[in-house]
């Protein structure tokens, strides 16, 4: 009997192993560290799983990511050659991120960080704000996540644009790409959102020459991946009043070290990277419907470009 071996310390498999074993009755579901034969391993669903563990599986088929970022597989040194690498594609986690985005967008364009000073020092005044047509908005990643945050915000009437690797059009959205592309979406753009892919392209993206290309005065929300972001230079930002505020879900380092003068910064929100999360139920649905499309040898759903990253 074919198994599939699961692997996540902050996803519980006391959900997840039931809820896989109901849509895959023909699969025999292992936590990671229980015992059996690895021979019989043929589809692995992990986050973040032992570095160079996947190696121990010899007859592996198919990879899935519990999350849409693959980078944590990627970096794996004895990460199978022609094992197909497949992020998370389900419900919950685009539902989860488009009400992220449009909370801190919201947040950002209505100056809640000032209103909330305000309140704490029992200020009474209007803090006045542009329609939100008036407020420029930039996406730097237009894949399933960013595309459905941007139906929300244009609904909202924001100005929006965004920047791709490659050329990618959606109707509404003022779009840019490439090296020659991203000068022009920065100069226009007052809230910027980065929902990109950790890849050799974007690590370090947001850096001070970036930053300097906003308009001054930007805001920042970063839900993508941590390595996207160079700390220090958001940090110098927000002192400069280059950015005058940031939101981030994601970080260098994971947990926040305590010691990350990011706490305490008056002008930055930060969450526990969990502005959008796969739960059980929604994404055991999911990768059954994708080993069954490997089963049927149909084109699977997330399928990653590892030379692509992504």
């Amino acid at each position: 009997m074919a198994a599939l071996i699961f692997y996540s310390k902050p996803d519980p498999w006391e959900e997840w192993g039931p809820a896989l074993a109901a849509e895959l009755p023909h699969i025999e579901m292992r936590d990671w560290d229980d015992p059996g034969d690895d021979g019989q391993v043929e589809y692995v669903l992990v986050w973040q799983p032992p570095r160079d563990g996947l190696g121990r599986f010899p007859n592996l088929k198919c990879i899935l990511s519990l999350g849409a970022g693959v980078d944590h597989l990627l970096v794996d040194t004895d990460l199978p050659d022609g094992v197909p690498v497949v992020r998370m594609v389900e419900e919950a986690l685009t539902v989860g991120m488009t009400e992220f985005v449009t909370l801190h967008v919201l947040r950002h364009h209505r100056r809640q960080l000032d209103l909330e000073a305000q309140q704490r020092d029992k200020v009474w005044k209007a803090v006045l704000t542009p329609l939100a047509s008036e407020r420029k908005v930039g996406l730097m990643g237009l894949g399933e996540l960013g595309a459905d945050a941007a139906r929300v915000l244009l609904a909202l009437g924001f100005d929006l644009a965004s920047w791709t690797r490659a050329p990618k059009d959606m109707a509404g959205i003022e779009s840019f790409h490439g090296v020659d592309g991203l000068g022009p979406f920065l100069a226009r753009t007052e809230i910027l959102v980065a929902l990109m892919p950790a890849t050799h392209e974007t690590t370090g993206i947001l850096n001070k020459d970036l930053f300097d290309r906003l308009p001054k005065g930007a805001s920042l929300i970063n839900s993508g991946r941590g390595g996207l972001q160079v700390e220090a230079d958001i940090l110098a930002a927000l002192e400069s009043g280059q950015l005058s505020q940031a939101t981030l879900d994601v970080f260098e380092t994971e947990p926040l070290p305590a010691d990350s003068p990011l706490w305490d910064h008056p002008r930055v929100t930060i969450s526990p990277h969990n502005a959008a999360l796969t739960i059980a139920r929604t994404g055991a649905e999911a990768v059954a419907a994708n080993i069954r499309r490997f089963e049927a040898g149909e084109p699977l759903r997330g399928l990653v470009d590892r030379d692509a990253g992504y």
